[in-house]
């Protein structure tokens, strides 16, 4: 791990400021990916401040009947507080599927959005990656790809996302909002908050440099069945493999997002409306674009019975 500076941030105006003094500088809270990012050198901060002591760590009601959700509240509180459980139940049940107990204790909101992708040519720094250093090629092009992305790749990198999370925020749609370096602040809509990774995969979110999370907001609560199904290689502390978060009404509607198929959460406003049709005409409208590998056309299936298994379980 190369050295580095550190100090803690009082205000989220103090953190912001001391961003924009020093370029090179990161925020960390519970540094449970940052942390094995800078062991490797992947990332090297030279200087880090600590936003722990910024008192966003509260769940709390919004004027508009949704619940606004500090960005340090850590994952375990969030899946365990009784309004999320109760009114946006796919987000508690994708959070619980994420990570170990240990890790979800430390984890926050903020964080787990801003995770990096766990393909393996990105954290080995002997080969090429275009997330890692941008221009150096795609390993994963040609290389292993059974974990990669079956949508909305490019010809600069096939990673996907790994959060849980993230998913089922954008099946609720959530909002992120942000204070900027200028103490500006702005709202963010999920679906606008990671980018695909075009020819710069380097770039995964819409954040600017120095720009700080400071809460993510839900709606009001919209209701009906919530899933969330997560297909992995072993029962616990593994990335899906493909997942599915679906909030079902009781004439058939509904939202749903998808994970580990692409760079950013999945989801398609277009398929949803296929709902009533039954889950095959909406598979088959969210992978109309796929591109799988021979590695990972497996996927495809697997996204279908996912889905159908989601669905047939939302609808009893």
């Amino acid at each position: 791990m190369k050295s580095f500076t550190y100090e803690r941030a009082a205000s989220p105006a103090e953190a912001v400021a001391a961003a924009a003094r020093v370029p090179d500088a990161k925020f960390i809270a519970g540094g449970t990916n940052l942390l094995d990012l800078m062991k490797l050198e992947i990332e090297t901060p030279g200087h880090l401040i600590d936003v722990n002591g910024l008192g966003l760590d509260k769940i709390e009601p919004t004027n508009e009947g949704g619940l606004r959700i500090g960005a340090l509240v850590r994952n375990t509180d969030l899946a365990a507080d009784a309004r999320v459980r109760r009114d946006y139940g796919v987000l508690s049940r994708a959070l619980l599927a994420g990570a170990s107990g240990q890790l979800r204790n430390k984890a926050t909101t903020a964080g787990n959005l801003l995770q990096r992708t766990r393909c393996p040519y990105f954290y080995d720094t002997n080969m090429p990656c275009n997330k890692r250093q941008p221009g150096s090629g795609c390993a994963a092009i040609g290389g292993f790809s059974r974990q990669h992305a079956v949508l909305g790749a490019s010809e600069a990198c096939i990673a996907v996302h790994p959060s849980d999370m993230a998913v089922a925020m954008r099946a609720l749609d959530a909002t992120v909002e942000t204070v900027k370096a200028n103490g500006t602040t702005r709202s963010i809509a999920i679906a606008d908050f990671h980018r695909l990774p075009g020819d710069t995969p380097d770039k995964e979110t819409v954040l600017d440099a120095g720009e700080l999370i400071t809460a993510v907001t839900l709606p009001k609560p919209i209701g009906g069945t919530h899933i969330y199904r997560k297909v992995r290689d072993r029962a616990s502390y593994a990335f899906a493999l493909v997942s599915v978060a679906a909030i079902v009404q009781r004439d058939g509607t509904g939202n749903v997002a998808l994970g580990g198929v692409a760079h950013k959460p999945w989801r398609m406003e277009a398929a949803e409306a296929q709902m009533p049709r039954g889950a095959t005409a909406v598979a088959e409208r969210l992978l109309a674009d796929a591109k799988p590998t021979s590695d990972n056309a497996f996927k495809l299936p697997l996204v279908r019975r996912t889905l159908a298994g989601a669905l047939a379980e939302a609808k009893g």
